[in-house]
């Protein structure tokens, strides 16, 4: 097989990639086996010492008053516990609060509602704002979602036994983990990230992060280390990186579960692994420097450096997810061992699946078959996010500042809660335009790896692609312009009809669109691709016979198949892809062959003939290799995906529009 310096190059890149993810992977299994050690924490009773208890909210009606209500309930002398709501709300929450906190006060409660005039610095800025109002030496946090069981107090606060404990980290619960398929897969990942990445971490010297909740901190230790900084979107990671830093030591405690809730709609889970992306590559910038000249253990730096930047692993599968397909039409070889091709696949199954599923099976004796089917869920979740989460690296390594957007939470405990109609819910995206370009390029690799002979990567490139319709699918549904449910009741205005409707025909024109360039993808490889990788099959054919009768068939289809003129190297085009010289070539090799065929079998004429055909073959088939990759970014082709991309993006700012002018409406309707 000969190799052209770019198919060679995309390889090259293809590799490299492959070996870094590697890496990552085995780092996680390296991780499992530290998290298998037994570690009693000491305890020491230290009575009941103030707490500050710090709830930063906003917008979060359906869920403040539970959080506010569970804090209250806490099995602690109310006169011990300072009670702070970091209310930044700008609507109906702030009254649900205002009210709350007036009642609480009244019945002897230390609880204060801290408004600010601004959201500057978001959630970091809020607790670093109430820094000033804190008593007592240690600082809870819980986000609106949370629900801290009554004893969580009393059960944290011993294991403060030693001055150097700076933070302690509890597992998070899930309310509502069996609702759905997302929130079962969000489940056993945040599981996964607990009960071994903390828990490994924690049991070590190794540096482990601040969830952002359901923790407890030592006052000193925040101060020590430089207080709450709003440069990253996350501001847990940042501080409990650099407490570390400083030498001061973080627990997870994983038999003290503080139940939450998990998002529903996928464009809120969306939103929140954006932000954790786009934050820990933040970070990373932020915070390596740091991390490599300071006086650490050497492992110690490079768990920080593969905590920080394993984000990057969803460019690089996206990078490499578009590199496969163009590999296998140009006929590169990547097995493993070329005798053995399905070992690629047992070496996959090996690293993934089947290790994952031990692992489950270890930390779930009772629930590990319904884990195991989460699992699976995970796999169509993680594939279909990279799209999102590369956008995210990509923001963040080139500066872009975005605003810290929550992630909305609507109360849902039971399967049988409804969210649909309630406020806020998120739209779609054009994220999800590239979600659906990638699992259209799916289908085209699937095709791609049939038709080369490849059919074994079929699976492997049907896993992501069916992710990323997954991922765009759910995006698209779980849009909605509802009011809650009071309204509806009320009334539905013209405008909200009309928004619905257009949404309705955006997917429908999403869907048409997508069907339709599914289509042409198809159509566009049979007529322009495939028919080079007949021609090169039919060339090979040639090379490996004498019979002059079939030699000049083979010429003839091949002569059908390809192109009359044109180059695909439309930039910087060169004479060995130039398909009319190709076709002269082959009227010519037609000719020679025309005059072998007079010449008798058994002659040295007759054999340097066919040498010499045989070597032209061989050469014209070298000629098409270096044409196929340029096949697939055709001038024509080019054109097409634009307008395709266009009319999505016309849809999407139709949508964007109307949204506007709905927003405008009911705002001026409620004045």
């Amino acid at each position: 097989m000969a190799v052209t310096p770019l198919t060679q190059f995309l390889f090259n890149v293809f590799i490299t990639i492959a070996v870094l993810v590697t890496l990552y992977t085995c780092n996680f299994y390296y991780l499992v086996l530290l998290s298998k050690q037994r570690r009693k924490y000491q305890q020491t009773e230290l009575g009941s010492p103030t707490i500050t208890i710090q709830l930063p909210i906003y917008n979060e009606k359906y869920v403040a008053a539970r959080l506010v209500n569970a804090v209250c309930s806490m099995d602690y002398p109310k006169e011990k516990m300072c009670i702070q709501v970091l209310d930044d709300s700008d609507d109906d929450t702030y009254d649900i609060l205002e009210n709350l906190v007036v009642d609480y006060r009244q019945k002897g409660f230390d609880i204060s509602h801290i408004r600010r005039a601004d959201r500057k610095g978001y959630k970091a800025g809020a607790l670093r704002n109430a820094m000033k109002f804190v008593k007592g030496d240690f600082v809870a946090i819980f986000d609106a979602d949370f629900i801290p069981p009554d004893w969580f107090l009393k059960k944290a606060i011993p294991y403060f036994a030693k001055p150097e404990i700076g933070l302690i980290q509890c597992k998070w619960g899930h309310v509502n983990e069996k609702y759905s398929a997302l929130t079962q897969a969000q489940a056993l990942s945040l599981d996964l990230h607990f009960l071994i990445e903390q828990k490994a971490k924690s049991n070590s010297h190794l540096y482990m992060s601040f969830n952002g909740t359901a923790g407890i901190w030592r006052r000193e230790c925040i101060e020590d280390a430089g207080g709450w900084h709003t440069a990253t979107l996350v501001e847990d990671l940042d501080l409990s990186y650099r407490a570390q830093m400083k030498g001061w030591k973080c627990l997870f405690l994983a038999d003290i579960v503080v139940d939450a809730e998990l998002p529903v709609q996928m464009n809120a889970a969306k939103r929140q692994q954006f932000r954790w992306a786009k934050g820990s590559i933040q970070c990373a910038i932020k915070l390596l420097g740091d991390v490599a000249i300071k006086k650490i253990p050497f492992d110690t730096k490079i768990q920080a450096f593969v905590q920080l930047t394993r984000h990057i692993v969803h460019p690089l599968m996206l990078i490499q997810f578009l590199i496969l397909p163009i590999l296998l039409s140009s006929k590169f070889n990547l097995y493993v061992v070329s005798v053995l091709p399905l070992l690629t696949i047992v070496a996959y199954l090996a690293m993934g699946p089947v290790v994952y599923i031990m692992i489950i099976r270890n930390l779930w004796a009772q629930r590990w078959k319904s884990k195991t089917l989460a699992y699976f869920y995970l796999i169509f979740y993680s594939a279909g996010m990279s799209v999102n989460n590369t956008v995210a690296v990509f923001d963040a390594f080139l500066g872009k500042k975005n605003e810290f957007l929550r992630t909305p939470k609507y109360g849902i405990v039971n399967n049988t809660d409804d969210w649909r109609d309630k406020a806020y819910n998120l739209p779609f995206t054009k994220t999800t335009l590239l979600e659906l370009f990638f699992g259209v390029y799916g289908i085209l690799g699937i095709f791609i790896s049939i038709f080369s002979g490849n059919p074994i990567f079929a699976p492997l490139i049907g896993i992501q692609t069916l992710g990323y319709f997954y991922i765009s699918y759910l995006s698209i549904s779980h849009t909605t312009f509802k009011k809650n449910k009071s309204q509806l009741l009320r009334n539905i205005t013209k405008a909200e009809k009309m928004a619905n409707t257009y949404y309705k025909l955006a997917m429908v024109g999403i869907i048409g669109f997508i069907s339709f360039g599914a289509f042409m993808a198809y159509y566009g490889y049979q007529h322009d691709v495939y028919p080079l990788d007949q021609s090169r099959g039919l060339l090979d054919r040639i090379k490996a016979t004498d019979d002059t009768q079939v030699i000049t068939e083979y010429l003839n289809n091949i002569k059908t198949l390809l192109p009359q003129e044109g180059n695909p190297v439309w930039i910087f085009p060169t004479e060995t892809t130039d398909f009319g010289k190709i076709q002269g070539d082959l009227e010519n090799m037609i000719s020679s062959v025309d005059k072998i065929s007079t010449v008798p079998q058994d002659s040295s004429s007759f054999q340097t003939g066919m040498i010499n055909i045989h070597e032209r073959a061989k050469e014209l088939r070298l000629h098409l290799l270096d044409a196929t990759p340029y096949m697939y970014v055709s001038f024509s082709n080019i054109v097409f995906s634009s307008l395709w991309i266009a009319v999505i993006l016309g849809i999407f700012a139709v949508l964007k529009r109307k949204k506007e002018r709905l927003k405008s409406y009911e705002m001026s309707d409620e004045v």
